[in-house]
């Protein structure tokens, strides 16, 4: 029997199964995740119940529900022991005091990637365990172009004798007016979202969204829109079909993508988004990972079932395996050998910046997507936009 179980097994048998729910009950572990990563709690609670006897009962919530649900249920007692979900939700959810704070054992943190842990302490303290980062990329149809472009100039050449609208086809497209996708234009040539103190620390008053580097990326954008080459207003939906047909040579997406393209039938390479004057294009980074509810009833099952039965090569291998993703956990990392899309995301999403995660990042994702769709229909210039948007984002956060 593992640590930290036996003082609990009394109070644990006195539950009894018929008390499991969907909310936190002593001596019974609740978890909520997405379909996608359910499976893989189900097997974890499976052996945690076998060799403890405490139950662990896990929820399917839609990904996109489980923040909110854990923001209204959580307080009234109706909440979740464990959520999984994404470390650009923790600002929102830490500063209206849903989650509890972390400390890792002696030792562990040096078992993570370092940024996936920054991640999830942005806001001061740790408030998540990552298992896996995520990042675009170039994601190219070897049977369309049989190597990625190294530099810009080659993608717009490539992409010039290739595109044809009225196929339609197109050698390049990126997903937009959808900041996310944007930002490896934004960062290519020293634009930022939120800069950083002498210390390390997040300054959201120091927004690099209009800044020259940040403007001048953006006009090679606006140069793809004005030639032709990229449909503004492209959703995800449209340029995935068009892809998955052969119709589209070059995107920047995720390994969200990948899967269904290879279903398609069409052979996938991956690599960095090509120079921009000789500097790299980094994209932002998202980190997933577990948290744990502030009002759970069992903070010493928690704390047991994550260290001695999430953070195992194990448990993080079956992550990937069933959300191929980079894991964030070395050892699981270290392990996955032969995957050149792996490789690839990995390669280009190196120096990535974490998404931020302050409470106020919806405003920003919004006053930011209405500068790029404007900027996209040619309503506005790549300076107007920008300047628009980081003006709005520093009004909403009453920066002097």
């Amino acid at each position: 029997m593992r640590k930290g179980i036996s003082l609990l097994l009394s109070l644990t048998l006195t539950v009894g199964l018929a008390s499991m729910g969907l909310a936190s009950t002593p001596g019974v572990l609740t978890i909520w995740a997405d379909d996608t990563r359910a499976p893989v709690f189900e097997a974890l609670g499976e052996e945690y119940t076998a060799a403890t006897g405490i139950p662990v009962e896990v929820f399917e919530i839609p990904f996109d529900d489980i923040r909110g649900e854990l923001a209204t249920a959580g307080p009234v007692g109706e909440g979740p022991d464990i959520i999984i979900g994404a470390h650009d939700w923790v600002g929102e959810l830490a500063a209206d005091g849903h989650l509890m704070e972390l400390e890792l054992p002696a030792g562990l943190a040096e078992e993570f990637d370092p940024a996936t842990l920054e991640a999830f302490s942005q806001v001061g303290p740790l408030y998540g365990i990552p298992y896996a980062r995520e990042g675009i990329a170039l994601v190219y149809n070897k049977g369309l172009i049989e190597e990625a472009p190294e530099t810009w100039d080659e993608l717009v050449a490539f992409a010039r004798e290739f595109t044809n609208p009225g196929v339609p086809q197109y050698g390049f497209v990126v997903q937009n007016p959808d900041p996310y996708h944007s930002f490896p234009f934004i960062s290519a040539l020293g634009g930022y979202i939120f800069g950083f103190d002498e210390d390390g620390v997040m300054d959201p008053c120091d927004v690099g969204l209009d800044n020259e580097g940040a403007i001048t990326g953006v006009e090679y954008m606006v140069e793809l829109f004005e030639e032709g080459l990229l449909p503004a207003g492209i959703g995800y939906d449209e340029w995935l079909g068009l892809f998955e047909e052969g119709r589209i040579a070059m995107a920047i997406t995720g390994p969200w993508a990948v899967p269904s393209m290879q279903a398609a039938g069409q052979e996938v390479g991956v690599a960095p988004i090509p120079l921009i004057e000789g500097q790299r294009p980094l994209p932002l980074m998202g980190v997933q990972g577990v948290m744990v509810s502030a009002y759970t009833e069992n903070p010493a099952l928690v704390e047991d079932f994550l260290f001695e039965y999430f953070v195992t090569q194990d448990a993080m291998l079956a992550m990937y395996e069933q959300d191929p993703r980079p894991p964030a956990y070395f050892p699981a990392a270290d392990a996955i050998v032969d995957d050149p899309i792996l490789e690839g995301f990995i390669a280009a999403t190196e120096g990535a910046t974490p998404m931020p995660g302050i409470p106020e990042m919806a405003a920003v994702w919004g006053a930011w997507t209405d500068a790029m769709e404007l900027i996209g229909l040619g309503e506005l210039s790549a300076e107007e936009g920008l300047t628009q948007a980081a003006d709005d984002i520093r009004d909403t956060l009453d920066c002097e």
